[in-house]
């Protein structure tokens, strides 16, 4: 089969590598029809890691994807040959202390498709994933949906991790896939005002189709003034999704107190700082966003009856064979990208 695969910062070829074949009782051997590019993946084109999961080239990145079954180990009876899926990027144990506990995500042995040292990814024509992994989509949805189920239920996730969410004022700072997931999310739930942030003009256009009710450019705007003009006592949860550090400071400074920050951005450096007299003071509470866990369904499930639409998040598509064009599109935030997918 044909694999595309990082070669070097900021390379990668098209490589023929071996089928891969079902090796365990309820393994689902996948062709893929559509792949989604994320953010991580963009960190291993443009840097060649993220943190401590360093790439060894060559190697193939790539894990939000739908496709179609086209064979199952004997065992497996959630799918069968013909069916299109969404897939669930992590693999894990199900016996260590995580998994016993629901945790699956921060699984002790966890392998994830596209993560340096534990599983090549899906920029390939086929894969092979456990049953677990596997979701059927719910009628009127499409490949497309399955794929974006992924960044999706991270969204979900934070949402839910952010504790009570109806009807309170909450700030997002990043709207890239991800910053739409959390309002996308968010507003499914029943949150007040929302005010969203980014760099991106375009992405700012696109919240405002999503009734945003404000938003604002940090390279124009000064965000904490206005914002705190709009809302004396401060808001209540603010998702940062960018990974930057300014965006942090941002979301400490519009917190009220007792406020809620929730880090679901990936930052590209080792270390976040925070002012310990705003947030000590203010009693700021911090939770960190790790991927998600048992939230594909519900995306799925809010996507099929239509309390999510996520037809404003894929804005460019790309054939296969142009892959890295579509990675360099989304590298270098060009041309408005707020959804790059990959089509085979």
């Amino acid at each position: 089969m044909k694999a595309m695969m990082l070669t070097g910062i900021r390379e990668m070829e098209m490589k023929e590598v071996p089928d891969p074949v079902i090796k365990t009782l309820d393994d689902v051997k996948i062709k893929l029809q559509v792949l989604g590019i994320c953010g991580s993946d963009i960190h291993y084109y443009t840097n060649g890691k993220i943190g401590s999961q360093v790439v060894k080239y060559p190697f193939t990145v790539g894990h939000e994807c739908g496709g179609e079954v086209i064979e199952t180990g004997p065992s497996v009876t959630r799918v069968r040959k013909g069916d299109i899926i969404a897939v669930e990027p992590a693999m894990w144990c199900g016996k260590c202390d995580q998994c016993l506990s629901g945790r699956h995500h921060t699984c002790r042995h966890l392998k994830f498709l596209g993560c340096p040292g534990q599983a090549e990814g899906a920029l390939s024509e086929y894969i092979v994933m456990p049953e677990e992994s596997c979701y059927t989509l719910p009628g009127g949805l499409t490949p497309d949906h399955g794929a974006l189920s992924e960044p999706l239920a991270i969204g979900v996730y934070a949402v839910k991790k952010a504790g009570e969410i109806k009807g309170v004022k909450i700030g997002i700072l990043g709207f890239g896939p991800i910053g739409m997931s959390v309002l996308l999310g968010a507003k499914a739930y029943g949150a007040g005002e929302t005010y969203v942030t980014d760099k991106i003009d375009e992405r700012l256009a696109v919240a405002v189709k999503e009734k945003a009710t404000w938003t604002g450019n940090p390279l124009k705007d000064n965000i904490t003034e206005i914002i705190r003009q709009k809302e004396a006592l401060g808001l209540d949860i603010v998702f940062e999704c960018c990974g930057q550090q300014e965006a942090v400071d941002q979301a400490v400074d519009l917190l009220k107190p007792g406020g809620r920050l929730i880090v679901v951005g990936i930052p590209e450096f080792n270390k976040w700082t925070l002012s310990v007299d705003d947030t000590r003071r203010r009693e700021i509470s911090i939770q960190f966003i790790r991927r998600q866990v048992g939230c594909v369904e519900d995306s799925l499930e809010m996507m099929s009856n239509r309390k999510i639409d996520v037809g404003n998040m894929v804005t460019h598509r790309f054939p296969f064979g142009k892959t890295k064009e579509a990675f360099d599109l989304v590298a270098g935030y060009h041309d408005g990208v707020m959804k790059a997918m990959i089509d085979f």
